[in-house]
């Protein structure tokens, strides 16, 4: 059975909303995404649709390569799955996209999630709420706690994923294997 790569990646953009929720949570990694592809051309989130507004949000394709992404900190995992389970990943994210204005961000479940009571709203996610449902709902992994109280840490302790990278993510791409990956591209 052929296996295919998804891509965890945990972020810290340095944003004064990731600040608040780090001194919460007292972890470096706050944001979680999922991706497609090494390259990172194909990253998915609950996130800021308006860069310069935290409380615009909603399901968005994010560019590693500008915003705040292009100073910040991470982690990049991946893991192997069954093509079944791509495609369902694949599928899931496909009619979100499909539908996005009518997604918006969880920020009612994050105040749930704070007193750890899980609020569940129709066609609204917070970012780790996101990946663990995508997760959950293609058969990769079965958290112990709802999705809505799902942290970026406990989708990094699930113990499913292999460290790809960690560092500046904008210099993620200039490792050896990157810099080849490019030269052979077409």
């Amino acid at each position: 059975m052929q296996q295919k790569e998804i891509y965890l990646l945990l972020t810290d953009t340095n944003s004064w909303l990731t600040r608040l929720i780090k001194l919460y949570t007292k972890k470096p990694y706050n944001h979680a995404s999922i991706a497609f592809d090494e390259k990172l051309e194909h990253v998915y989130s609950f996130g800021r649709k308006a860069p310069k507004n935290p409380f615009i949000g909603g399901f968005v394709k994010e560019n590693m390569h500008e915003g705040l992404f292009k100073h910040a900190n991470g982690v990049i995992y991946s893991i192997s799955i069954t093509e079944e389970q791509w495609q369902l990943i694949n599928q899931y994210i496909q009619n979100i996209y499909a539908e996005k204005d009518a997604y918006r961000y969880n920020f009612i479940g994050l105040f749930g999630f704070l007193l750890k009571r899980p609020i569940n709203r129709k066609n609204a996610f917070f970012c780790s709420q996101f990946v663990a449902t995508v997760l959950q709902e293609s058969n990769v992994v079965k958290f112990n706690k709802p999705a809505p109280l799902v942290t970026p840490h406990d989708l990094e302790d699930a113990g499913i994923f292999h460290l790809v990278y960690q560092g500046k993510i904008n210099a993620y791409y200039n490792q050896p294997q990157m810099r080849s990956m490019e030269s052979t591209s077409c």
